[in-house]
C-alpha cells in the first residue's frame, strides 16, 4: 500500500462522520450539476470519497462508476449505497492513473476535491477529456492553493514533510482554467462561493 492510500484509509472513518462545512454551497453545486444530468447517462466520478455525491446524483442518470484511491472510503461508500437502496452506482478502489477506460466512454465526469491532490493533474484533465464523449460534461470542484492565503501556501509543504498532509499540488484558478481550455474544454460555468474556497467549474468537451 502506498503512502497516499494509507493516508486516506486512516482518515476515512473520521471523514465519513465529518459534517459538510458549507451546506448551502454544496447544495447549490448539486443543483447545478443535476441540470447537466439526464436519464440513461453513463457517469464517472473520480475521487468519490465515501460516496455521498454519487449517491445523491444516482437517481438522475443511468449508471455511475465511482472510484477512489482509498479502499476504506470505497467500503464505506458501498455500505451507504446499500443502506440507501441505490443499485446503479458501482464503487471501485482505483487511482486516477489506474483508470484504463476506452475513449468516449462517458457522458459526464465528476471530480470534486481531487485534482489538486494528483501528482500530474494536467494529465488527469487530458485523460478525462479522452474518456468523455463529444459534448460530454466535466464537473469539478478544486482548491487552487496558489490563490489562497499566503500562510496556508507555506503550511502545505511543511505538513507534507511531517506526514500530516497528503500530496497537494499548488496552482491557481487561472492555471486550472487555462489547462482545461488548452485540453479542449469550453467552460460554461465558474463559481467560487467565497475567498479561499474551492472553485466549482462546469465545462464541456468541444
Amino acid at each position: 500500500m502506498d503512502r497516499e492510500t494509507a493516508f486516506w484509509n486512516k482518515l476515512a472513518d473520521k471523514y465519513a462522520q465529518r459534517p459538510i462545512v458549507d451546506e448551502a454551497s454544496y447544495q447549490k453545486k448539486l443543483e447545478i450539476t443535476r441540470k447537466h444530468l439526464r436519464p440513461g447517462m453513463e457517469v464517472l466520478e473520480i475521487g468519490c470519497g465515501t460516496g455521498s455525491t454519487a449517491i445523491v446524483h444516482a437517481p438522475y442518470v443511468g449508471h455511475i462508476r465511482a472510484t477512489d484511491l482509498s479502499t476504506r472510503m470505497v467500503e464505506i461508500a458501498q455500505d451507504k449505497a446499500k443502506a440507501a437502496g441505490i443499485g446503479n452506482v458501482t464503487f471501485d478502489a482505483s487511482s486516477v492513473e489506474g483508470l484504463d477506460m476506452p475513449d468516449a466512454s462517458f457522458d459526464a465526469v465528476m471530480a470534486h476535491n481531487i485534482l489538486h491532490l494528483l501528482e500530474d493533474w494536467e494529465r488527469a484533465i487530458a485523460d478525462i477529456h479522452r474518456m468523455l464523449k463529444p459534448g460530454g460534461v466535466f464537473v469539478s470542484s478544486t482548491a487552487c492553493i496558489r490563490d489562497m492565503m499566503f500562510l496556508f501556501r507555506l503550511i502545505v509543504p511543511v505538513g507534507r514533510a511531517l506526514r500530516l498532509f497528503p500530496l497537494v499540488k499548488v496552482f491557481s484558478v487561472a492555471e486550472l482554467t487555462g489547462s482545461l481550455e488548452k485540453t479542449g474544454f469550453e467552460i460554461e460555468y465558474e463559481w467560487q462561493p467565497k475567498k479561499n474556497a474551492s472553485v466549482f467549474i462546469v465545462c464541456r468537451k468541444r
